[in-house]
């Protein structure tokens, strides 16, 4: 079993938009996919569930360890489940934190799903500010790795919002490559409003807008984390 955790502390990278649409998009390619949403927001499980009617969600599972298969539902797109969040998630790391005597930078709950991670993909938004963060997000995975989980392995970076006809976005480009070197992906995923759009009508990107620029950018980053894992 493949789990991919999508993290970048930064937010506005288009970490939600990179897992709701590489989860469709593997569903659609017939693997039995499992989205799992540790986002307090719940904009993930909002993009393909009614949140108001969820008993239970990730919440209860990393709280007081309802089983996970007692959360998991069904969403709109065969091959395609969810584990749904809550904003009560936000509690939980509140929690955790006063446990814990120097809570990482990424938080506790992101450390919690790259421990329980075989990959790590990291969505890095084409802006001046892109690289911001990057080496506490490298340290706390080398930390990871020398002792819980020794086994998790760097997928890739995907450059995300990303307009290849600007020099920054270009400049942008090379200083990300420089960082991760043959690990970021070909694929970049471009500036999007119908991206934007499509968790309004709870619906990914392929169904949303199936001939758009953003549902090609997907179905490729798709073929490549394939080839990768």
């Amino acid at each position: 079993m493949i789990v991919i955790a999508i993290a970048n502390q930064k937010g506005g990278v288009g970490k939600t938009t990179t897992a709701i649409n590489l989860a469709a998009a593997l569903a659609q390619r017939g693997r039995r996919t499992l989205l799992v949403d540790l986002d307090p927001q719940a904009n993930s499980t909002i993009s393909y569930l009614d949140v108001r009617t969820l008993p239970k969600s990730m919440f209860d599972v990393l709280s007081n360890g309802t089983p996970l298969s007692d959360v998991i539902t069904a969403s709109p797109v065969a091959n395609l489940d969810v584990a749904p969040s809550r904003i009560a998630l936000a509690k939980l790391e509140s929690q955790l934190i006063g446990e814990v005597d120097a809570p990482p930078a990424l938080g506790l709950i992101t450390v919690n799903a790259l421990v329980a991670a075989t990959h790590l993909l990291i969505p890095v938004q084409s802006s001046y500010f892109a690289l911001e963060g990057t080496d506490d997000l490298l340290e706390t995975v080398e930390k990871i790795r020398s002792r819980p989980n020794p086994n998790l392995k760097l997928l890739g970076a995907v450059i995300t919002l990303h307009d290849k006809r600007t020099t920054l976005s270009r400049d942008v480009q090379k200083a990300i490559t420089e960082v991760f070197g043959g690990r970021v992906f070909r694929t970049t995923i471009s500036k999007s409003i119908r991206l934007e759009e499509s968790p309004a009508h709870k619906e990914s990107i392929f169904t949303f807008a199936p001939q758009s620029s953003g549902a090609y950018e997907y179905y490729r980053l798709c073929e490549e984390v394939i080839e990768r894992v």
